[in-house]
């Protein structure tokens, strides 16, 4: 029986998805993995995660990353984890690219991979799933299909990420950014559906109901292995962008608690320590010449990134031919040296206890739900008269227009409308959500004291 595999020249497709291929010209001086970056770093959806919260909510520290700041330094990661990915293959990779395209289509997808976050981030995820799941609020999901409930109970940003690459930026439902499929494919990090979260076989889904079709062709495009009814192996680049994320992740949530007093400098350079053992004198030395703590964390850091992006490029060489399989389990960093997966692991663990647990983190977070559901309320109660009525109410003739062109037509599904409907919740930054929210609860007139 032959193993099914497969193919560099499929799965780095410079094809666009939404795009008549041969209509458009080449442009010099960019491959078509560096022109998808530039469509997402020039979108609205990208430019307005700089207001949209990292780990902590509306935070006033300057130096406290937000999901923009994040995204640019996975983005950086990954270009260099595709980079040497791409420098080890060699000539495992098709003649048409070279490492620097790996480095790029990388760089393009991690810079997108939290692009549909809603407004407080995870925690606005909850809120909205909370939302529909809540008794008060089940007649809103009368008339659906199980599925459909199911994707509106089960929120999540990765598939909402992939509405709006495809379907809500820039050509709007039209192919929305038209990236290549390439990108696509190793942005796709849950290419499966919401069922197999309903059935607890995943934890995550990366596609709506809305988008399945979508999804097929791009799985298809790429030759990527089936491995169920509307699920697919993932694409052997979606565990660099994952290692991407999961170095700064761990790294730059140590770098915010000491910004936030959380944490202090010594407890970091101690778990990072073990990378850099093996030269630990000559890193301490450049360390120490660091003129204030920030600097030195800087300088530690970057270092322990180095050492991190070196051991996930040689474990993904190592692992290549279960990646092209479809038969890798777990993460990459499973397949690190036990120092690199001890960092990783540690980082997480310290964020957990000392910095998610924050009191000033957490009442913003607790704040949200009752933001966000008075957004639902309003937004969703407008849509489903749109809808179900054929005409809306003054009231909600009013909240349909401030969606502008994301309001529902009389003639759409309800589940259409509500989709719609949440792409306009989602797209809001946290302080566009709070204000709206606050306007909707009881007009204030701006103190002018």
């Amino acid at each position: 029986m032959t193993t099914k595999t497969m193919r560099w020249d499929k799965l780095l497709s410079s094809a666009r998805f939404g795009e008549q291929q041969g209509t458009l010209a080449m442009d010099l001086g960019r491959t078509p993995f560096h022109k998808d970056y530039d469509r997402i770093i020039f979108s609205s959806a990208f430019r307005r995660l700089d207001r949209k919260t990292q780990v902590h909510p509306l935070s006033e520290n300057d130096h406290v990353h937000s999901r923009l700041t994040h995204s640019l330094e996975v983005a950086c990661v990954g270009r260099s984890l595709g980079t040497r990915v791409g420098q080890a293959l060699g000539k495992v990779l098709p003649d048409f690219v070279d490492a620097s395209d790996i480095g790029a289509l990388v760089q393009a997808a991690c810079l997108a991979h939290d692009i549909g976050n809603p407004p407080y981030g995870h925690t606005g995820e909850d809120a909205i799933r909370h939302w529909f799941l809540d008794r008060d609020n089940a007649h809103f999901l009368e008339g659906l299909s199980e599925l459909e409930q199911a994707d509106l109970q089960t929120f999540e940003g990765n598939a909402q990420g992939l509405r709006i690459v495809t379907q809500v930026e820039s050509h709007r439902f039209d192919g929305g950014m038209r990236l290549t499929y390439g990108t696509l494919g190793a942005f796709l990090k849950y290419p499966w559906t919401v069922d197999y979260v309903v059935r607890g076989e995943r934890k995550k889904f990366g596609c709506y109901q809305t988008e399945l079709p979508l999804m097929r062709e791009v799985a298809n495009a790429l030759g990527l292995i089936q491995t169920g009814e509307n699920a697919w192996c993932r694409h052997p680049l979606v565990y660099l962008l994952e290692a991407a994320d999961d170095i700064c992740y761990g790294l730059i949530d140590l770098e915010d608690g000491i910004e936030m007093g959380l944490l202090n400098y010594q407890e970091v350079e101690d778990l990072l320590q073990p990378l850099l053992a093996e030269q630990w004198h000559e890193a301490l030395q450049e360390l120490d010449k660091a003129d204030n703590t920030r600097r030195r964390l800087q300088m530690l850091r970057g270092q322990a990134m180095e050492a991190m992006v070196s051991a996930v490029s040689s474990a993904f060489v190592h692992q290549h031919d279960n990646l092209l399989a479809g038969e890798l389990k777990g993460d990459i960093i499973d397949y690190c040296p036990a120092n690199v997966q001890q960092v990783v692991h540690g980082a997480k663990k310290l964020a957990r206890e000392r910095i998610f647990n924050d009191s000033r983190k957490l009442a913003v977070e607790v704040g949200s739900y009752a933001t966000l559901s008075i957004l639902l309320d309003a937004f969703l109660r407008a849509v489903r008269e749109c809808v179900l009525d054929g005409q809306a109410t003054f009231r909600n003739k009013r909240v349909l227009e401030l969606m502008g062109r994301s309001a529902p037509k009389s003639d759409w599904t309800l589940y259409q409308a509500y989709m719609r409907a949440l792409d306009f919740i989602a797209g809001m930054t946290d302080n566009y959500a709070a204000e709206i929210a606050r306007q909707f609860s009881g007009y204030q007139p701006p103190n002018r004291n």
